[in-house]
């Protein structure tokens, strides 16, 4: 699995024109599944982002998880992460899982969050033509791989 964790004063999904989702102080996080995803990645990636320190402490030190600042997180799917330029220009997406597998992953993986965290964890829509709004708190982004633990 991939992520990319924001550190976020606010952030939203909108589908054709809607809200669907949206958060205030807290994390977006945009996740991608690739074929070779198991629960272990599940477990080690929630288990990763819920005790990531990145927020600011009273000496304004990244020293805090999200859980002790109150914030947020939100999820949305994508598949992009996994994209491969190395050959020509246009991407190939090969690496991303197919649906029937990487839709209950990223279900797993939303229920497992919401409960490291305490609360119904908001998503974006699993496929669905997304616009994703953000404000960048820092800004802090952060990549992780399950498969580069680094």
């Amino acid at each position: 699995m991939r992520a990319v964790v924001q550190r976020v004063k606010s952030a939203s999904v909108d589908i054709a024109g809607q809200r669907v989702a949206e958060i205030e102080h807290g994390v977006l996080i945009l996740l991608g599944v690739e074929a070779a995803d198991t629960a272990e990645d599940i477990e080690w990636l929630v288990g990763k982002i819920s005790r990531l320190r990145i927020f600011d402490d009273q000496n304004g030190v990244m020293n805090l998880d999200i859980n002790q600042v109150g914030g947020r997180a939100l999820v949305v799917s994508q598949f992009t992460l996994y994209a491969s330029t190395k050959k020509g220009n246009r991407p190939s997406y090969i690496r991303s899982a197919p649906e029937p597998i990487s839709r209950p992953m990223y279900e797993q993986f939303v229920e497992k969050l919401s409960q490291a965290l305490g609360s119904r964890v908001p998503t974006g829509e699993f496929g669905a033509d997304m616009q994703v709004s953000l404000v960048n708190d820092g800004p802090v982004t952060i990549c992780i791989d399950t498969k580069n633990k680094e």
